[in-house]
């Protein structure tokens, strides 16, 4: 009886393929992976560094947006002839039905006075911190906080707030 080799040589073949990959398919497969996540790695950090950086550009130009209503807002109280409301060294201005805390016809650097103007808290990502007449905003999660934040100086005498960003460690 003649054997078909066709047969055989094709069982011999699905016998094979079946019993799994070999050492050498699986040092080329993790070696393509090994590159890949070496290539992807640093861009998802960027990436990260880019989201912090954004959200602090955001929130500063939110709080220049807001002092600028505010004084606004002031400027218009005082060509209405109300009086004790804004003056030209401290009152209150209503914005949205809060009373927001002035001085020097802008918003004080302090949570009555500039967070109020802007609504931004630190449940937004933020650790906020106060001085003497300034307020401070850090972006939770940069890798140097004190480097990576938005810093609002209340405004002097006929002038404007000194709003600045750092982004040097974000």
């Amino acid at each position: 009886m003649k054997r078909n080799t066709s047969w055989a040589s094709s069982y011999a073949w699905a016998r094979r393929s079946a019993a799994g990959f070999t050492l050498i398919e699986l040092v080329i497969v993790i070696t393509i992976v090994g590159i890949l996540a070496a290539v992807a790695l640093p861009r998802f950090v960027n990436l990260q560094r880019d989201a912090r950086i954004s959200k602090a550009q955001s929130i500063m130009g939110t709080i220049k947006a807001a002092a600028y209503l505010a004084k606004a807002r002031c400027e218009v109280d005082l060509a209405q002839g109300y009086t004790g409301v804004c003056t030209s060294s401290a009152g209150q201005v209503n914005m949205d039905g809060a009373l927001v805390a002035m001085v020097n016809r802008y918003p004080d650097a302090s949570s009555t006075g500039i967070d109020i103007a802007s609504q931004v808290s630190a449940a937004e990502g933020f650790t906020i911190t106060q001085g003497t007449g300034v307020r401070t905003y850090d972006v939770v999660g940069a890798s140097i906080p004190s480097q990576c934040r938005i810093t609002y100086t209340a405004a002097a005498a006929n002038q404007a707030p000194l709003i600045t960003l750092d982004t040097s460690g974000c």
